[in-house]
Parts: C-alpha cells; structure tokens; sequence
C-alpha cells in the first residue's frame, strides 16, 4: 500500500541484489528502505510520507530501477 503522498517503486532486479538494497538502505535519510536478513530490499511503507524528494536513491541505482512517485501531483515521477 503507497504513503498518502509518496509511492516508491523498484525494480525486483534492484530489489533482489543485496549490494544495491545496502545503498538504498543506506543513502535514504528517512529510513525508506531497509535490508532483510535475506539481503533483499524492504521498502518501509510507514515512512513513505517522510520523503524530502532528495533523489539520493533515485541517483544509487541503476537508470530507471527506482522510482518516487508523487501521488499528489497525479502521479508524477521524480526524474533524475
């Protein structure tokens, strides 16, 4: 389920390679992504809302695999 006003989407590739999920992880200041025990990505769905539109996760990833969308803007996507 996305934030009210924040919805992230991310690539299964992105989200499956534990390299990638540790520098969503730690490059997001508000904690929107967390690693699992697996190594896999987590994406922490109650702090969607707490995005500040940085693009630091948008930027750590490969071109096109994440994807901050902005709900209340009828769905317009962060570019990078």
């Amino acid at each position: 389920m996305p934030g009210t006003f924040i919805d992230v989407d991310v690539d299964p590739a992105v989200a499956s390679d534990p390299s990638l999920a540790a520098k969503l992880t730690e490059v997001c200041p508000v904690d929107i992504y967390a690693q699992k025990e697996d190594g896999t990505l987590d994406v922490v769905e109650k702090n969607l809302d707490e995005c500040v539109l940085c693009r630091l996760c948008v930027d750590a990833a490969p071109a096109g695999t994440v994807r901050v969308v902005k709900l209340y803007d009828e769905g317009a996507v962060l570019s990078s």
